[in-house]
C-alpha cells in the first residue's frame, strides 16, 4: 500500500568526525523514513568517498541501517555529489540503494521533476567546474580507485584541506547556483519542479521559465547544524528543519 509521500535529503557529510550527524540519520532513517515511499539522497551523504573497499566502521553502519530501511519496502535512491562521486555500485549493493544518473526526471505525486546535487548549476565558480568535468571522467575515476587504501585517504585529506583554502576566496555568489542557468536547465528537461542540494542554502525559489510557466525550485539544506528535509507529497511539499537531538 502507498504511504503517500517521499523525502529528500542531501549534505549530510558523514564522517566519523561528526557522530552526532550519524546519529541523526539513523533516527531519521528509524522515524520518518521509515513511514515513506522512497528517499531520495541527492549527494554528499559523506564529508568524502574514497572507494567502496574503504573498511571504515562508519560505513558499515550506515549500509546496514538504509538495507533495513529497504527492507520495509521503502525504496532508497543516490544521486552522487561532489563528495562522493567514487561511491560505486558494491556499495548500492550493499546498502540496498539505487544510483541516479546526475541529472534525473522523477514523477512525483503527478509532477515531472528534476533532482540533482547542484553544483551543475554553479557555472559562475568556474574553477570548480573545470575540476569537476576532469573528476566526471570514468577513466580518471577508475585510475584513483586503482591507487592503493592508503594514498586515496592521502589524497582525500588533501583535497579537503586545498577546498578549504579555496572557498574562503570566493563571494558568496560565486558559491550559489547562476541564476540564468536554472531555467535553462529545467526548459531542457521539461520540468517545473527542480530539487537539489550542494549550496547549503535551504529555501524554495519562485521562478519563470521562458515559455511563461511558473515554476518552483526547492534547495535542500545541509545536517550540519540541524536534519533537514523536504517532505513531498500530493497535499504538498514542505521543507522542514530540527536540531540534531530532534531529528
Amino acid at each position: 500500500m502507498a504511504k503517500g509521500h517521499s523525502l529528500f535529503i542531501a549534505d549530510l557529510h558523514l564522517s566519523e568526525q561528526r557522530p552526532d550527524i550519524t546519529a541523526a540519520f539513523l533516527l531519521f532513517l528509524q522515524q520518518k523514513a521509515a513511514n515513506a515511499d522512497a528517499l531520495y539522497i541527492l549527494g554528499d551523504l559523506f564529508e568524502v568517498w574514497i572507494g567502496d573497499d574503504n573498511p571504515s566502521p562508519l560505513l558499515t553502519e550506515v549500509a546496514e541501517a538504509i538495507k533495513a530501511l529497504t527492507a520495509q519496502a521503502v525504496s532508497v535512491y543516490f544521486c552522487h555529489g561532489n563528495r562522493d562521486f567514487l561511491l560505486g555500485k558494491n556499495f548500492a549493493k550493499r546498502s540496498g540503494m539505487q544510483l541516479l544518473a546526475p541529472l534525473t526526471v522523477v514523477e512525483l505525486y503527478g509532477r515531472p521533476t528534476l533532482l540533482m546535487h547542484g553544483d551543475s548549476l554553479c557555472t559562475l565558480d568556474i574553477g570548480y567546474q573545470k575540476f569537476r568535468a576532469w573528476w566526471d571522467q570514468k577513466w580518471w575515476q577508475k585510475l584513483i580507485l586503482s591507487l592503493p587504501l592508503w594514498y586515496r585517504q592521502h589524497l582525500a585529506r588533501k583535497a579537503r584541506r586545498v577546498s578549504a583554502i579555496d572557498k574562503k576566496g570566493k563571494t558568496s555568489e560565486i558559491m550559489d547556483v547562476t541564476p540564468e542557468e536554472v531555467p535553462q536547465v529545467m526548459a531542457q528537461y521539461q520540468v517545473k519542479h527542480l530539487i537539489h542540494g550542494h549550496t547549503h542554502r535551504p529555501a524554495v525559489h519562485q521562478l519563470m521559465l521562458a515559455d511563461g510557466s511558473a515554476a518552483q525550485r526547492y534547495v535542500l539544506g545541509d545536517w550540519y547544524s540541524q536534519s533537514s528535509y523536504l517532505d513531498v507529497s500530493e497535499d504538498g511539499w514542505q521543507l522542514h528543519f530540527n536540531p540534531l537531538s530532534q531529528a
